[in-house]
């Protein structure tokens, strides 16, 4: 006999504007992509193919979250009752993959351009980067405030900022080699780039990875949690207590209590309203499931590993 429980408060909005967000970015990367190819044909610069390349892989990778996004919001069904609110963390855990490989080419190519520099030559090299650069700049601007609080849409912004600060070192790194035969400005920037990709791709890796293995989210102690159901007369003790993250907004407790007395239902709901008041409050858990037991017999321990 289990009980459940749902507090929702989201703006559909705001999920919209993400979405426009994210529309507009692929529209963007899609036209600079094509732009620098037939720069780069044009030119025969391998630099703007190199950079179209980037472009294109931005579009994928804005692509992915823009699905995720999309299916984040269909509708549960008997086949899948809990819809696709997993998207958005498996299109994190996708993305966060790719950019950590991202990273790792670009400084191979950093260190390839530091023993065999190129020249940033043609006037039309230039203005395309800048394009890029600019183009880019807009999307990431775009996406900047949602990638705060959404791990999807941080594994999005994290490619375009990447690709625009990558072409920024290209650029100055063109500019100074041909004022001051400076050649290695552009390489060891785009190191420091790679570096810290790296880092953020790993930060995000393992965020969208301990979802994706149910692990309790790290502001919840559930010792603390169930001493303070423990308080509660008539419980007598909390057992069986699985926590977990469904995606960034839902967390979900499901829990055996033992009663000290055979209480009736109307009374266990009450207890029960209680328990969500607080876990709600005090934890931000918005989903609990609660099995009310008197004097079964069952493992008691508060982890029970099947």
């Amino acid at each position: 006999m289990g009980h459940h429980h749902h507090r929702h408060g989201h703006s559909h909005s705001h999920t919209d504007l993400k979405g426009r967000n994210l529309l507009i970015s692929i529209f963007l990367n899609i036209l600079i992509t094509l732009a620098q190819v037939v720069g780069g044909l044009i030119s025969g610069s391998l630099a703007l193919l190199s950079d179209a390349l980037h472009n294109f892989s931005d579009v994928l990778s804005l692509i992915i979250s823009y699905v995720a996004q999309k299916l984040g919001k269909k509708q549960a069904n008997k086949h899948k009752t809990f819809g696709y609110k997993r998207a958005e963390i498996m299109a994190a855990f996708v993305n966060a993959a790719t950019l950590v490989v991202v990273a790792i080419f670009l400084m191979k190519e950093a260190v390839e351009r530091l023993f065999d520099p190129q020249e940033i030559a043609s006037n039309l090299v230039i203005w395309l980067s800048v394009l890029g650069i600019l183009a880019n700049g807009f999307s990431v601007l775009l996406l900047k405030k949602d990638s705060k609080e959404n791990m999807n849409m941080r594994s999005a912004y994290l490619h375009l900022l990447t690709d625009m600060m990558a072409s920024v070192a290209v650029l100055i790194g063109g500019i100074l080699m041909s004022l001051f035969q400076l050649y290695w400005v552009d390489a060891v920037l785009t190191m420091i780039i790679g570096i810290y990709l790296i880092y953020m791709g790993y930060d995000l890796l393992k965020e969208s990875t301990k979802v994706l293995m149910l692990f309790t989210p790290k502001s919840i102690v559930i010792q603390d949690i169930v001493e303070s159901i423990c308080t509660i007369e008539p419980v007598k003790n909390v057992h069986h207590v699985h926590i977990w993250q469904l995606n960034e907004d839902e967390v979900h407790m499901e829990a055996h209590i033992d009663f000290k007395e055979d209480i009736k239902l109307s009374e266990f709901d009450a207890i029960l309203g209680e328990i969500e008041e607080h876990v709600y409050h005090k934890h931000g858990i918005n989903h609990v499931n609660i099995q009310p037991e008197f004097d079964k017999c069952d493992s008691k321990s508060i982890i029970v590993q099947d």
